[in-house]
């Protein structure tokens, strides 16, 4: 009767696999009898910025599937897509717009169908038919965070002729030789270019003797004057805070903060212009969970509601037009904007460039920062 029993609770799977297998043989009852039990669902697997896996914007994710995706945090985009080339199974990942290319190139990204995506009809049009959300007509990108790159300097350190006629050249100058900070980014030369008068979409591109004698003239020099080439916002803030640096290649929030701890501090407008970027989530062919499940974190992330996290907690934009209009007007001026479409329109938006430019810039790069060391 025991036997009868416990091959009934077997079969209604009332009895775990542990206990199952440690009374089968004291029934008698052989393993090729023994049941399946059901597999757990696979959990979404995100490759993220540091602080994107904040609960904070994927509520209606956590509510309606009763817990977080994994994470896995990554330092660059380089790093991700090294990452899943070599084996790591993930199902969404958070590029932005200039390098989606390298996942799209690789065969690891998957298009997105927008129809699935109750906040797609929110999103900004500029952003929706952006470089880097669609390639070859499949949207492969949805834009969820947006920003700036400028220079924030400390109005009471530099010469204030410089708040009369800001720019990018305040890098190249010796006589801020060890004041200034730069991105740890080979957009240093591209800057560089620009300020000698060339235009960023020819700039960003070049590639021979010409990126050689701009990473000679422009790249050497911007190494050689930065204090520090910065990877962490935090460190730069205190830098500048503690007038450490007196003017930085900065994002939005980095001057945000400043303001807001009562930094005498600006965002250039530079005569050579400032840069727009955006990221976004992109759903990968190689992870395991339910493709319905992308689309459910994705469209948490496009949702108001995380739109005025990201823009009250950490001074970005967010694609949702609607999250601009549910945020406080006080955190949208501190980030530097009046007018959100507008202001995405006068920005320079950086572009995707191919792989084997991007393979030569980062040699370039690779080789100026081995001078600083």
């Amino acid at each position: 009767m025991q036997r009868i029993k416990f091959i009934d609770r077997m079969a209604s799977g009332r009895i775990d696999r542990r206990t199952m297998l440690r009374q089968a043989g004291a029934f008698g009852v052989g393993l090729l009898v023994l049941p399946r039990l059901p597999q757990a669902a696979e959990v979404l697997t995100c490759l993220e910025w540091a602080g994107y896996d904040s609960p904070d914007y994927f509520k209606s994710y956590t509510a309606k599937h009763g817990g977080a995706p994994n994470f896995s945090i990554f330092s660059g985009e380089e790093d991700a897509l090294a990452k899943v080339l070599a084996g790591f199974k993930a199902d969404v990942m958070h590029p932005c717009n200039y390098s989606v290319n390298r996942f799209v190139n690789a065969k690891v990204a998957a298009e997105i169908d927008t129809t699935k995506l109750s906040n797609w009809k929110d999103v900004f049009p500029a952003l929706q038919m952006a470089s880097g959300v669609v390639m070859d007509g499949k949207v492969v990108m949805a834009p969820a965070d947006w920003g700036n790159s400028s220079i924030a300097y400390r109005t009471d350190l530099v010469d204030p002729e410089y708040a009369k006629n800001e720019s990018w050249s305040i890098f190249y100058d010796d006589k801020y030789a060890g004041k200034v900070c730069m991105l740890d980014n080979e957009i240093a030369i591209t800057i560089g270019m620009m300020v000698g008068g060339e235009k960023y979409e020819t700039a960003a591109v070049a590639t021979g003797e010409k990126l050689a004698a701009a990473a000679k003239e422009w790249g050497t020099k911007v190494v050689k004057n930065s204090r520090f080439l910065w990877n962490d916002p935090s460190e730069l803030q205190q830098a500048l805070a503690s007038g450490e640096v007196v003017a930085a290649y900065a994002w939005n929030d980095v001057y945000r903060n400043l303001k807001r701890e009562n930094i005498p501090v600006a965002y250039a407008k530079p005569k050579e212009g400032y840069f727009t970027w955006f990221c976004g989530l992109t759903m990968l062919n190689t992870g395991k969970a339910d493709p319905a499940l992308a689309y459910d974190f994705i469209d948490a992330w496009l949702s108001p509601d995380t739109g005025k996290q990201l823009i009250e907690g950490s001074g970005y934009g967010h694609a949702n037009m609607k999250s601009f209009e549910i945020s406080d007007k006080q955190a949208i001026t501190d980030m530097g904007i009046t007018d959100p479409a507008e202001h995405m329109k006068q920005g320079t938006l950086l572009i995707q460039v191919s792989d084997a430019v991007q393979t030569e810039w980062n040699k370039a790069w690779g080789d100026l920062k081995a001078l600083k060391q």
